[in-house]
């Protein structure tokens, strides 16, 4: 049935679907939930403390998620009203001409989805696949993702070490940034001045294979136009210390964000403490838990 929603979605105009996901979006923003609070908290922590930010950032995360019926299953559609400078492209090019495989590094950030449809189609690309939490959402995630040409692996130790082949092949991959890792897979870094439980194995990817590190967003640009790439490489060569690693990641990433910070996903409880994972630095038995 979601299929077939989603399916059904996909021949609205990208103007009218992201319209009608900014709509719902502040309509559920206005409910006095968990969500909204976790929203206006976590942007305020970056400095955006503004009702009318949080609002519009409610109202494009709706966006994010109505334009994906188009992005998966109208993307050749999608993929021409994307944009990307000739001064970003060249950057990438000079990396694949040392030999080395890019490893991207997608934040929830404007279309996350069609960053790597876009780049598959000039470059080999593995992404990692962790299954929804709803099984709902299954069968249409892996549908769209599998569709769009780009090899996927599971989110367990054969899918690193497919990560490491596909790298050290000069081939590129994929993964999310700004999630909480599991129990031992991540250290306690500064996310816009908090300690947020950062992700390890980017670092370690990189410093194993020589791999280049690049933040990656398509920013949703306005009237249904498309989306602008954007790319920030993280400065090399990386520190040692995973903590350190983190921090870096996560700075760059941080000045991403700032390209258009209402369209990052800061409804989503980034400074919660994973099960099994060792408390923040300085936190109060009071914080959120997983």
């Amino acid at each position: 049935m979601l299929l077939f929603l989603f399916r059904l979605l996909s021949h609205l105009p990208l103007s009218l679907l992201q319209g009608l996901g900014r709509l719902v979006g502040r309509l559920v923003y206005a409910l006095p939930t968990k969500y909204r609070q976790r929203l206006r908290a976590n942007a305020a922590q970056a400095g955006y403390d503004s009702p009318a930010f949080a609002r519009r950032a409610a109202g494009e995360t709706g966006a994010m998620i109505l334009e994906l019926a188009r992005v998966w299953f109208r993307s050749d559609d999608s993929l021409a009203r994307v944009r990307s400078s000739p001064e970003d492209e060249a950057m990438i090019a000079a990396l694949h001409a040392q030999g080395r495989g890019v490893l991207y590094l997608t934040p929830h950030l404007g279309c996350f989805e069609i960053t790597a449809r876009y780049r598959v189609r000039r470059h080999p690309l593995t992404v990692m696949f962790r299954p929804p939490r709803k099984a709902a959402l299954a069968p249409v995630m892996q549908l769209a993702r599998e569709s769009a040409g780009m090899k996927v692996v599971p989110a367990n130790q054969s899918g690193v070490r497919a990560f490491v082949r596909a790298l050290r092949q000069g081939e590129d991959i994929g993964m999310l940034p700004d999630q909480a890792p599991g129990e031992g897979e991540g250290v306690w870094a500064p996310f816009f001045g908090r300690q947020a439980y950062s992700v390890t194995l980017p670092a370690r990817l990189a410093r194993q294979t020589n791999a280049p590190v690049v933040l990656v967003a398509g920013e949703r640009l306005p009237k249904g136009a498309g989306w602008q790439m954007h790319y920030v490489p993280v400065p090399e060569p990386l520190p040692e210390s995973p903590e350190a690693q983190a921090t870096l990641i996560n700075q760059t990433m941080e000045s991403l964000i700032r390209r258009c910070p209402e369209q990052y996903l800061w409804g989503y409880n980034r400074y919660k403490t994973p099960k099994g994972a060792p408390a923040a630095p300085g936190a109060l038995p009071s914080e959120d838990a997983a």
